[in-house]
Formats: C-alpha cells, sequence, structure tokens
C-alpha cells in the first residue's frame, strides 16, 4: 500500500510517516520547507521526500492520502485529491484507527512542555524494560527518532490542541483516547484557530471527557486554567503535582518535587511528603523539573516505581531543539531552542540563568509561530526576554507588526535585525569567549546555528591561526 503524506516534515506528520513505514507500507510525502532534523530523520528511513505541492506528486495515484494540519483549501495537492476523488484521511484519524487502537495511551497535553515530558516518560519506560511505542514532536536524544510501534501495549504520545485538518476543526488529542492524562499547563496559545482560552479549555475538556474511569488525570497545582477544565466535568481519578517551593498544604499536590539545586539540575521526589529519592541531571530549569514530575507520576500509573523513574530520568539526555548544545567555540556556547511563546522564552532564560550565573547571555528570537505573527503575545515578549544580557528580535518577512515597538524602553540590551547577516555581522563584531548564544526558533532559521558556529570559527580559530602564522 502506498500512503503519501502532504505536510510531511511537520514534527506530528514526520513521525506519522516513520510509523507508517514501520508497519511496512510504502510512504512519501511532500512540504513547501524540508530541513532538517525532521528531513533526515524521514531519508534515513527511505521514505521519499519531495519539495512543493505539485500534483504531479500524486502521480501514479497513491492508495491513501494523508492530509496535515498546514494544508488548506486552495493549495493545489488540496485541490487535486478532492477533484480528482482520492481517499484522503487526517493524521490523528488515521493514528487512531491503525496504532492507537487497543493500546494503553499515555498522552501528554498542555501549552508548554510537551515534546519534553512525551521524552522523558518514554525513556522511563524504557529503562523500565517496558518498550513503549511512542510519537513526539521533537526527537529525543535517548532515542535518536521521534517515533516507533515499539513491543508492548504502552504508547506514548505529544498530544496537541492544534486542530486536526481542514475538514476537521476539533483539536488532534480528542483522536487519541488515552488512560493516562497528563495536562502539563495551560495558557492561550493558537491565535490563528482560538479566539480565547475559554476555546481551547474546550477542547481540553472534550479529551479529559475521552479518558476511561479507570484511568488517570494527572494535573498540576495550582493551575486556574486547568481547575477550570476539571471542574466542567471529569470521570476519572485525578492525581495533583507540584513544585514544593511553598509550605501552604493548599498548593501542595500529592507529587511534589522539591529543588535542592537553584538551577533545577537536582530535585527530590516527594509523595504526600515521603522522600523517594532525589533525581540529578544535565537538565536546568524549574519547567523541567515539572516536566520530569509529570512524567514520573504518569510511569507509576502503568506500573514503574518510583525508584526507577529517578534513576530514568537522571539519565534522561535530553530532546533535539530543546535546549541542545550545538557547539562550542573559543568559549563560547551555542544553543538551539523550540521556544515559540513569552512564558516558553521566560523559562528557558530563567534556567540557563541559574546555571551560568554571571556569564553574558546573548538571546536571537525569531517569532515564528502563527500565535506569535499574528501578534497576540506581543505585549509580553520584551519582558520575557529580560534575563538575557542582549536580545537581538528578528524581524521575518511578512511579519505585519513591527518588533521595534517591542523594544522601545529596552534599548540598552534589545535590538532589531531585519536579516540574518545583520545578526551574524553583530555578533561577529561584539561576542566575547563566556559568552552563551541561544537561538530561539520552532524553524529552521535560514540555517543561522550553523551559520553562527562558522562565523566564530573565522574570528576565533582561523584569524588566530592566520596571526600566528604572519608572526612567526
Amino acid at each position: 500500500m502506498h500512503i503519501h503524506i502532504l505536510g510531511i516534515c511537520g514534527t506530528f506528520m514526520g513521525s506519522l510517516a516513520i510509523l507508517a513505514r514501520e508497519l511496512g507500507y510504502r510512504v512519501t510525502g511532500s512540504d513547501a520547507n524540508v530541513y532538517p532534523p525532521m528531513s533526515t530523520q524521514l531519508e534515513a528511513h527511505g521514505i521519499e521526500l519531495m519539495t512543493g505541492y505539485s500534483p504531479g506528486h500524486l502521480t501514479p495515484e497513491p492508495d491513501l492520502v494523508i492530509i496535515g494540519n498546514a494544508m488548506s483549501r486552495g493549495n493545489p495537492a488540496v485541490e487535486y485529491v478532492l477533484d480528482k476523488g482520492l481517499h484522503y484521511i487526517s493524521g490523528p484519524q488515521w493514528l487512531c484507527e491503525h496504532v492507537l487502537q487497543q493500546r494503553w495511551v499515555l498522552a501528554i497535553a498542555g501549552t508548554h512542555g510537551k515534546t519534553t515530558t512525551s521524552s522523558m516518560l518514554a525513556w522511563i519506560l524504557e529503562y523500565a524494560g517496558m518498550q513503549p511505542g511512542y510519537l513526539i514532536g521533537g526527537v529525543p536524544n535517548n532515542f535518536e527518532v521521534s517515533a516507533r510501534l515499539g513491543g508492548s501495549p504502552f504508547f506514548v504520545i505529544e498530544a496537541d490542541e492544534y486542530d486536526t485538518a481542514f475538514f476537521d476543526k476539533r483539536s488532534k488529542f480528542v483522536h487519541y483516547r488515552p488512560r493516562t492524562l497528563v495536562l502539563n499547563n495551560l495558557e492561550f496559545d493558537h491565535a490563528d484557530i482560538f479566539p480565547d482560552l475559554a476555546a481551547i479549555q474546550r477542547q481540553f475538556h472534550h479529551v479529559v471527557r475521552t479518558v476511561p474511569s479507570t484511568g488517570q488525570v494527572i494535573i498540576p497545582q495550582p493551575d486556574k486554567a486547568i481547575s477550570e477544565v476539571i471542574g466542567m466535568g471529569c470521570w476519572t481519578p485525578v492525581m495533583t503535582a507540584s513544585i514544593g517551593k511553598s509550605d501552604e498544604s493548599d498548593e501542595r499536590g500529592e507529587w511534589s518535587a522539591q529543588l535542592t539545586s537553584e538551577d533545577g539540575s537536582a530535585f527530590d521526589i516527594l509523595h504526600q511528603g515521603k522522600n523517594l529519592g532525589q533525581v540529578r541531571w544535565d537538565m536546568t530549569g524549574q519547567h523541567n523539573v515539572a516536566n520530569g514530575l509529570m512524567a514520573l507520576i504518569a510511569a507509576r500509573h502503568v506500573g514503574v516505581l518510583p525508584q526507577h523513574a529517578i534513576e530514568a530520568l537522571s539519565a534522561f539526555a535530553g530532546v533535539k531543539r530543546r535546549m541542545e548544545k550545538v557547539a562550542e567555540v573559543a568559549g563560547i556556547t551555542v544553543y538551539d531552542d523550540f521556544a515559540h511563546h513569552p512564558t516558553a522564552i521566560a523559562t528557558t532564560l530563567q534556567g540557563l540563568r541559574a546555571q551560568v550565573g554571571n556569564d553574558n547571555i546573548v538571546a536571537i528570537i525569531e517569532p515564528r509561530s502563527n500565535t506569535m505573527r499574528l501578534g497576540a503575545h506581543r505585549a509580553a515578549l520584551a519582558e520575557s526576554a529580560t534575563l538575557a544580557d542582549e536580545v537581538i528580535w528578528y524581524q521575518p518577512a511578512g511579519l505585519d507588526w513591527s518588533l521595534d515597538d517591542i523594544v522601545h524602553g529596552y534599548e540598552d540590551k534589545m535590538r532589531v535585525a531585519t536579516t540574518v547577516d545583520n545578526i551574524l555581522a553583530r555578533i561577529k563584531q561584539k561576542v566575547a569567549p563566556g559568552t552563551h548564544l541561544v537561538v530561539m526558533s520552532n524553524g529552521g532559521f535560514e540555517g543561522i546555528h550553523q551559520r553562527l558556529v562558522g562565523v566564530l570559527e573565522d574570528k576565533f580559530i582561523k584569524d588566530k591561526a592566520s596571526g600566528d602564522k604572519c608572526n612567526g
């Protein structure tokens, strides 16, 4: 059977393609933008990629077309599918029917931390010998692949609230039918499809309604938006979790994490106040502590002892593009991060600041997500990045509002660049050893990460070598 996927390089659709290939299907796909790590991963699995959405990609006709949620009416490939009456389906529905049926699904939902928490949970189950299947919107370093079928009933999935397809406007996660559901956190996001927070809460309520009474819903405490979702109706036992920074009992969950290092690189796990052990890992930030706690509780629901989960978390190697260290050149460290929301920017910088102390931090930020491009969060952007010593905001083509507005009042540390070349020139001129360069974007950002490495090598390695030759 031949499956063709439209929008195959998206994090969800690319992972779906790998599962279809593992099931034995011939898989091809089209996308407007093809870039690593997803393109590299797909090609390694023998999946043929095509650039653009030419109807010619659909001849000879595939047996099935899976249409990604980035596709809309007017797209030439979509119009061809409809005109020719080709058999088509959404990605989440295909996943439900062909992979998730009869599996114990552990779903991770929330505005922030879905990819990281899903990766942690899959790794905990793997460490415990449970051979889980999983689909994650990123590449966990413990696995080096974003999806697999696994060898047990357990399947971990990153459960996104974004809409399913142009012909199915329900959130993707309502298709997954989880038995274990983690609701990490909830803020307003996806301004391109949701008018307000209440509309997102309604979708979260829909997924809560699908969890059986023998399942479990895991929520943070306190989180007003999620508490309101549970208040809309819940027929499943609810487990609560918190970061143990407050002594007020009404803010403590049944499970909690107590930071033992300021940067979050070590923390204790407590259940009903009893200390079960300490996680020591290479991750930083309170947000990652919360992610790890949620993953541990979810793993406990399927039988993993907390002590085993603590060992697994201590060996967790992170996720590509989540504060991933790209390179270190002459004492300058370059990181790649997926931050796509003011809260994500703030928590990422908070974790890094706690880790590096007074070292110089330069943040290079592209507001690329649909919500960012619509300007829904622009009032919070400048404040979210104040822990960096310098911030370069990239004004991409097509952004219909000016980033100059957000840097007003922050001119001492923030500036706007309109080209990647301008950013590189600024870095080459100003950066010094001991600096941490954090690139934040949920896209390819014109290959800026490796271009930064090249600029640093030119300045600190090649120029030095040239000077040494002259002095000799």
